[in-house]
């Protein structure tokens, strides 16, 4: 396990249980792959650790309140979680593909993103509103799906 995964769960004060663990490993394995519960689920019963379905959910949640994954809302108003790469406040804006879900960081444009965040925020605040979170994401079709391989496709 990465030190700077082992540094924000020691924070947090969360134990590295077995389902932590196996959890933390599937998404390093697939650092792209935006996975729903269902198929965390899933992939932890192939690979052996038995799961309860509830508590992979709160782990999930908890992983992500700590800034070791990323939870995001797909087009079918699904959660996807993702292995963070930054701190949570990093504003990256990213790419999701419609068709295979990977999730593609697009860390080019995170200070002109930084700068619209700032911008919203300060906009949510005048109107007496308090932001929580801005999640940017660009949905299409990625390179491979299109059968278009880019120089930086998966």
């Amino acid at each position: 396990m990465p030190p700077d995964i082992q540094a924000r769960l020691t924070q947090a004060g969360l134990r590295r249980t077995l389902a932590t663990r196996a959890v933390i490993g599937l998404f390093l394995a697939r650092p792209e792959q935006g996975l729903t519960h269902a198929q965390v689920l899933q992939a932890l019963q192939a690979r052996g650790p038995a799961v309860n379905r509830v508590t992979l959910y709160r782990l999930l949640d908890r992983l992500a309140a700590i800034g070791v994954l990323e939870r995001h809302t797909d087009g079918d108003r699904t959660w996807r979680f993702t292995l963070a790469d930054g701190p949570a406040d990093a504003a990256v804006p990213r790419f999701e593909c419609d068709a295979c879900h990977q999730q593609f960081r697009l860390p080019d444009a995170a200070e002109p993103t930084r700068a619209v965040v700032e911008q919203l925020q300060h906009t949510l605040a005048r109107l007496g509103h308090q932001g929580g979170r801005i999640d940017l994401a660009v949905h299409g079709t990625c390179a491979t799906c299109a059968g278009e391989p880019g120089p930086d496709a998966h």
